[in-house]
């Protein structure tokens, strides 16, 4: 097609009458029939026409292919779309007419036309969907009258804010690896990619270039989940900022006063129902509500494999002379197996299987792993020294839930001269006894009209037990007289006759 210049230039030519639309087309160096075109054009308005299809007949299932595509990104590669596939399905369930070469043509451009505006979106965004940042907090819980000290693994997610939490005993490879697994499963999907730092559960090593060396562990779990593992430079943890922020946002406003769960598996319930009720607020700069673009983002986390991952590590141990297992610096009885003998330990996050080594892998025993809990012991006496002194505070108290649910009972009654009597009666007993023995004997006395009359009696029975000496068995007492008792209303009567 002619520019504009060349087509008003034949126009004037023609007009001048001094050349012929031949001359005019020798002299410009185009067709007759295009010289001819332009010289005799009388309409110059200009005319919008549609654009011609580009795909005529494959237009109407474009859309469907672009779905199928951009779904198939959350899938593991060997489950993919193949051209072939992709046209058996449109021509078998949409009545496709067209020929497969259309379609593998498109597929091909459009697949490139994917990682470009993803390459591009990477840029644009400083945090784009589906990345995440995973860092681990401290947290204390209130668990049997003590503070005791938990593990808990954070995930936030920069794009929506969002975050989650699992809690475990230590910062080891097995835990660190189950609280990753259990969030995967919890959120319904797996992270494109996720910041980490240079944990000694994950990194082994870090050589010169900065190159990381996973453990052995680690380094199958990011293969079967398809994440890509990145980590912050040594000492540099601000570089996951988001995470570093939220776990200081979940400990000030999740775990303060400290939660009150008797069992890990409340704790991991607790934490959960606080991740629903932390999305029902707006983000801090999109201003939408975070479960509103949580919703956006699960769409671009990749699908969980079909095959769970299971977190346990292999090793070897050998049995003492007294068949006993040595392993975290305790002590596990064997006595099915020979002293000496080998055996293969699976350990996971929560216990250790113990397995012959004989080839059979047979089952020999389960234990649980032993941790210590680190723990701080409340100081009871000074706390209920402070009751004494305002007896209405113990109603509302936040050290009042670590009591024994018993002895919370007993103290948080309404009646003021009542509550302040049975205060002043539990200081007086922690002189003596522990706050869960007096939890235990306070538990027995539930159903007692006036148990602050008898618990220091109970207490003292329960610490010093009446002695009762075994019946003392000999055969010299004639059989009609052993074991019989006097009737002592007899010696009464006697009195009674005796007095008058």
């Amino acid at each position: 097609m002619l520019k504009v210049p060349q087509q008003q230039y034949i126009k004037f030519l023609y007009e001048s009458g001094e050349y012929s639309i031949s001359e005019i087309a020798r002299s410009v160096g185009v067709n007759w029939r295009t010289a001819k075109k332009y010289a005799t054009r009388d309409d110059w308005n200009l005319r919008l026409r549609p654009r011609r299809t580009r795909h005529p007949v494959l237009g109407p299932y474009l859309e469907i292919i672009d779905t199928w595509l951009l779904e198939e990104q959350a899938l593991p590669r060997k489950q993919r779309y193949t051209a072939k596939r992709i046209f058996e399905r449109l021509r078998t369930e949409y009545g496709y007419p067209g020929s497969r070469r259309a379609v593998e043509r498109y597929v091909s451009k459009r697949r490139e036309a994917l990682k470009s505006e993803a390459a591009e979106a990477y840029e644009r965004l400083e945090h784009p969907g589906g990345e995440a940042q995973v860092d681990f907090e401290t947290a204390y819980i209130g668990q049997g009258g003590k503070l005791v000290e938990r593990k808990v693994l954070v995930m936030s997610f920069p794009f929506s804010n969002a975050a989650f939490a699992f809690p475990v005993r230590a910062e080891n490879t097995e835990c660190f690896l189950e609280a990753l697994k259990r969030l995967f499963e919890r959120i319904g999907g797996v992270p494109r990619r996720i910041w980490f730092d240079n944990l000694p559960a994950a990194v082994a090593e870090i050589e010169t270039g900065g190159q990381r060396i996973y453990t052995e562990l680690f380094a199958r779990f990011v293969a079967h989940y398809r994440v890509e593992a990145l980590f912050c430079n040594p000492h540099r943890g601000h570089e996951k900022g988001h995470v570093e922020n939220k776990v200081g946002y979940t400990r000030r406003n999740w775990l303060v006063p400290p939660p009150v769960c008797e069992t890990d598996a409340e704790l991991e319930a607790y934490l959960a129902e606080k991740e629903t009720q932390d999305m029902a607020r707006p983000h801090y700069a999109k201003g939408e509500l975070i479960a509103e673009l949580w919703a956006q983002e699960r769409k671009k986390l990749l699908a969980l494999p079909d095959v769970p991952f299971e977190v346990f590590r292999l090793t070897t141990s050998r049995l003492n002379k007294y068949r006993e297992l040595r392993f975290e610096n305790t002590t596990y009885p064997l006595p099915q197996c020979e002293a000496l003998a080998t055996v293969l330990l699976k350990v996971k996050w929560d216990e250790i299987e113990v397995l012959s080594s004989d080839g059979t892998y047979q089952r020999l025993a389960v234990f649980p792993r032993p941790y210590v809990d680190k723990s701080f012991k409340i100081d009871w006496k000074a706390v209920f020294d402070g009751y004494r002194r305002k007896p209405r505070a113990v109603m509302y108290s936040d050290l009042a839930k670590y009591l024994p649910a018993s002895v919370r009972t007993f103290v948080q009654v309404p009646e003021t001269d009542l509550r302040k009597a049975r205060v002043g009666l539990i200081r007086r007993l922690l002189e003596r006894y522990d706050m869960a023995d007096i939890g235990e004997v306070l538990e027995t006395l539930q159903t007692h009209s006036h148990p602050e009359a008898v618990l220091e009696h109970a207490l003292y029975a329960r610490q010093h037990p009446e002695f009762r000496p075994a019946p003392w068995i000999e055969s010299h007492t004639p059989t009609e007289v052993c074991g019989y008792r006097p009737d002592l209303r007899r010696y009464d009567a006697l009195l009674e006759m005796r007095m008058r």
